[in-house]
């Protein structure tokens, strides 16, 4: 066995995505998504979705990233968007359960998932939300490494009061925030928390208290604003591996921005997932978050 081998490997950043072999617009629970453009070239649009999923696919192994792959199921377009799944940390996987119909039935397809990871080795537990509480996974709940914190997005898809879950089940603050633009309806189409400690985020996408709360936690030099362009570009739903951050595209302005700050640009064309609302964060769930570190490098720091 190669000892130096297994030991890389088990460092990887570890992501969950979704073949999008029955990926399409089928109906309308946010402002991108429209049936009927989709039908009048769905055929042409489920290939490129093919052609763009495996761009990202390969973008991630090719910066050092592993992905483990759900399998598909027929009659479930958005189960592509593998962020919505659970909220994950330190092993635990807290799983979603979604607002609209539309979606719910995908909340069986996804325990079964992640029950199987569990047999594997890699989600330690599988823990379900109370009934009753709304909560879209990492969708809404992004985790802060820097700050050892969730930003949980709430108002449209999720409720505020899963905050007391999130803190319940990881043992880490969960600060809510209200969004108030139906367009960037959960968390990751406008916040993206960087590794240095910066944090992407669209002050349009948020009410004002909220942004109050995220002034009063990220210090001015770490705010990285982006303009109404970039955010309908998606720019905010990043994938970051360590310092290389994968995304749909940006502007050169924000790439001048990012690359300033030490991070590898990757630009992967997604606009087919985009009818749908989503972009490269969406079609991933990162498996190997880690609150212990954070707060180990929280103490070094301090």
């Amino acid at each position: 066995m190669n000892i130096r081998a297994t030991l890389a490997e088990q460092i990887r950043p570890r992501y969950l995505m979704c073949n999008p072999q029955h990926f399409a617009v089928t109906y309308t629970i946010n402002p991108w998504m429209d049936p009927t453009a989709w039908a009048q070239s769905g055929a042409a649009l489920h290939a490129i979705a093919g052609q763009q999923w495996d761009g990202l696919h390969r973008a991630l192994i090719r910066h050092g990233a592993s992905v483990e792959v759900l399998e598909p199921a027929p009659g479930l377009p958005d189960l592509v968007f593998t962020a919505n799944a659970a909220v994950v940390l330190d092993g635990k996987a807290l799983l979603a359960r979604f607002r609209h119909p539309e979606r719910q039935i995908e909340e069986p397809v996804f325990a079964t998932g992640f029950r199987a990871l569990a047999e594997r080795g890699l989600i330690d537990e599988v823990i379900e939300l109370p009934r009753g509480i709304a909560l879209e996974g990492a969708g809404d709940c992004l985790w802060d490494r820097t700050r050892g914190l969730f930003w949980m997005g709430c108002g449209f898809r999720s409720d505020e009061r899963a905050a007391q879950s999130v803190q319940s089940v990881f043992g880490v603050p969960c600060v809510p925030l209200k969004l108030n633009e139906a367009s960037y309806y959960h968390l990751d189409t406008a916040m993206c928390a960087l590794p240095c400690g910066g944090v992407i985020y669209y002050p349009g996408a948020f009410t004002p208290p909220a942004l109050d709360v995220i002034h009063a936690h990220v210090v001015p030099a770490d705010r990285i604003a982006l303009s109404p362009e970039d955010a309908a570009r998606f720019a905010a739903n990043s994938v970051v591996v360590e310092r290389n951050i994968v995304l749909s595209s940006c502007s050169a302005a924000l790439r001048r921005t990012l690359e300033e700050r030490g991070y590898h640009v990757i630009e992967t064309p997604l606009d087919a997932f985009q009818r749908s609302g989503g972009s490269a964060c969406c079609l991933t769930l990162r498996l190997d978050h880690r609150a212990r570190a954070a707060q180990q490098a929280q103490r070094r720091a301090g």
